[in-house]
């Protein structure tokens, strides 16, 4: 298991220790233990780019993962995050950043374990499994709706 994270923000609110057993918890979780996954925490300029890239959608968005497979012995897959969104977010919610930046990253790594929650029917076991292995990280429910895509 290798968790490689990388920071193109000045602002970085939580460990790499805190990154990584994010990372791991949210992996176990899914069923992909082991796996190794890239993090880059990025601004919202940076994400946007990436949004509008691979998606075709330049508007802002909170987190992008792409499940790279097994293929060439590289990581299985990388995750990006948006710092600034997710300190944005926060406010309006009366989080944490910390707290909010962590579920973005759960989020994403939970795509790569086949969770997802663009179609309706999919949205309760995504928000399930975020509010379990955000509890297994010691942050209890919040009651709020964490519809994430962009706020």
């Amino acid at each position: 298991m290798g968790v490689e994270i990388t920071w193109t923000t000045k602002a970085q609110p939580l460990t790499d220790a805190q990154v990584t057993r994010a990372v791991e918890a949210a992996l176990e979780h899914g069923g992909r233990s082991g796996a190794s996954i890239e993090v880059a925490f990025v601004d919202d300029a940076t994400l946007a780019e990436l949004h509008g890239r691979y998606l075709d959608d330049h508007s802002s968005t909170d987190v992008m993962s792409f499940d790279l497979g097994d293929e060439g012995g590289g990581p299985a897959g990388e995750v990006y995050v948006s710092v600034d969104r997710a300190e944005v977010v926060a406010g309006r919610r009366g989080q944490s950043w910390e707290r909010e930046l962590t579920l973005y990253l759960v989020h994403g790594v939970l795509h790569l374990c086949g969770f997802d929650d663009l179609e309706e029917e999919d949205r309760p076991a995504m928000r399930g499994a975020e509010a379990a292995v955000l509890e297994t990280l010691g942050l209890p429910p919040d009651g709020l709706d964490h519809g994430l895509g962009g706020d």
